[in-house]
C-alpha cells in the first residue's frame, strides 16, 4: 500500500511539472525547419509565418533551411526532434503526400507528425522561355511537341514533386511525351529556364509571376479551376481543353508526434489570427497565393485526401515517372 501511495504521488507530481512546463511555453526561441533551399515559396511562407508567430508568442522564431533527400532530410530531422514545440516543420505538399509514394523515407506522414495549420494554397504554372519556344498557349505547346524530331524538355524542382507529377498527368491526357529535367528546387529550375537550358518550366505560380510580367518567361497555363482575380490574364489548363484539371499545392506547419496538445492549440490559435490581418493576406496575394491558416483538424483532413489522390496518381502513371 505504501509503495502504491508513493507511486500515485509521484505521478501527480510529474503531471504537475508537465502542466507547468506547458503553461510556461514558450520559454525560448522556436525553430522552423524548411526542407528546401531559400528563395522559393516554401521558404517564403515559412518566413512570413515565423515573423507573425514570433510577435504573437513574444519569442523569436528562427528559420533554418535543411535541404537534401528531395526534402526528406529536413522532414526526418523534425520527426526525430524532441516533441516540445520548439522544433517545427514547414512542409510543402510533395514532401508529405507525394515523395513517400515514389521513394523510401524514414518518416511516416501520419505517425511522425502532428498537423498544426495549412498556411497557404497555390497553383502550378506552366511557363516557357519565349526566346527559344515562342508558344502562347498549352495547345500550341502540344502541337510543337508533336512536330519536334526529339522530345521537348521541361524543368521542375524535384523528381516526384508537384511539378513533375502535375506535368506527367497532363502529358498523359494530351497524349504526348516530354523529357523531364529535375533540379534541386524550383529556384534552380526557374534559373535554368530563364537561361535557355530548358524550354519549359513547371512549378509553383509564385516563382514565375515576376518573370511573366517582365516578359522573360511566358505562363501558358495555370492549374486552378478558374482564372485568378488578381491575375486575370493567366489562362487555366482546364479552359484549354482539359476540363477538371486542377492541382492545388500548399505549405503547412507540423510538429513532431507527441507534442503536447496545449502547445499545438496555442500555435494554431495564433496562426488563425494571422489570416484576419490584411497585411498578412496581402503579402500572399501579391504573389498569387492564398493565405489559409487552417485548424489542425482541417489540415489533417487535407493530408488524408491528398495522400489518397497522389498515391492513386503515382500508381496510374507507373513507368511514365521513370
Amino acid at each position: 500500500m505504501k509503495r502504491r501511495i508513493i507511486a500515485i504521488l509521484a505521478a501527480i507530481l510529474a503531471a504537475g511539472i508537465s502542466m507547468g512546463a506547458v503553461a510556461a511555453w514558450p520559454e525560448k526561441p522556436l525553430t522552423f525547419i524548411v526542407p528546401v533551399a531559400a528563395g522559393g515559396l516554401n521558404d517564403h511562407s515559412a518566413r512570413l509565418t515565423a515573423q507573425w508567430l514570433g510577435k504573437a508568442l513574444k519569442q523569436s522564431v528562427v528559420v533554418e533551411n535543411k535541404t537534401g533527400g528531395n526534402t526528406a532530410i529536413g522532414a526526418d530531422f523534425v520527426a526525430r526532434a524532441r516533441p516540445d514545440g520548439y522544433t517545427l516543420l514547414m512542409a510543402a505538399l510533395p514532401g508529405l503526400v507525394m515523395i513517400p509514394h515514389t521513394q523510401k523515407v524514414n518518416y511516416d506522414t501520419f505517425k511522425s507528425f502532428v498537423p498544426i495549420s495549412m498556411m497557404d494554397a497555390s497553383y502550378m504554372a506552366f511557363a516557357v522561355n519565349p526566346a527559344i519556344l515562342p508558344v502562347k498557349t498549352f495547345a500550341e505547346l502540344v502541337a510543337a511537341a508533336k512536330t519536334q524530331s526529339s522530345p521537348l524538355d521541361y524543368a521542375t524542382g524535384a523528381v516526384g514533386g508537384t511539378g513533375h507529377l502535375s506535368m506527367a498527368l497532363l502529358l498523359k491526357r494530351a497524349g504526348i511525351t516530354m523529357t523531364h529535367v529535375p533540379y534541386k528546387g524550383n529556384s534552380e529550375a526557374v534559373v535554368a529556364t530563364l537561361g535557355g537550358h530548358v524550354r519549359v518550366y513547371v512549378g509553383t505560380l509564385s516563382d514565375v509571376i515576376a518573370h511573366h510580367k517582365s516578359g522573360k518567361l511566358r505562363i501558358i497555363g495555370i492549374s486552378s479551376s478558374s482564372r485568378l482575380k488578381e491575375l486575370p490574364d493567366l489562362p487555366t489548363i482546364a479552359e484549354q481543353g482539359y476540363p477538371g484539371y486542377k492541382i492545388v499545392t500548399w505549405n503547412g506547419l507540423l510538429a513532431p508526434a507527441g507534442t503536447p496538445k496545449e502547445v499545438i492549440s496555442t500555435i494554431a490559435s495564433s496562426l488563425r489570427s494571422a489570416c484576419q490581418d490584411a497585411a498578412f493576406n496581402a503579402s500572399y496575394q501579391a504573389i498569387g497565393v492564398e493565405a489559409i491558416c487552417s485548424t489542425p483538424e482541417q489540415f489533417s483532413e487535407k493530408l488524408q485526401a491528398d495522400w489518397t489522390m497522389w498515391g492513386d496518381a503515382v500508381k496510374m502513371l507507373g513507368q511514365s515517372l521513370d
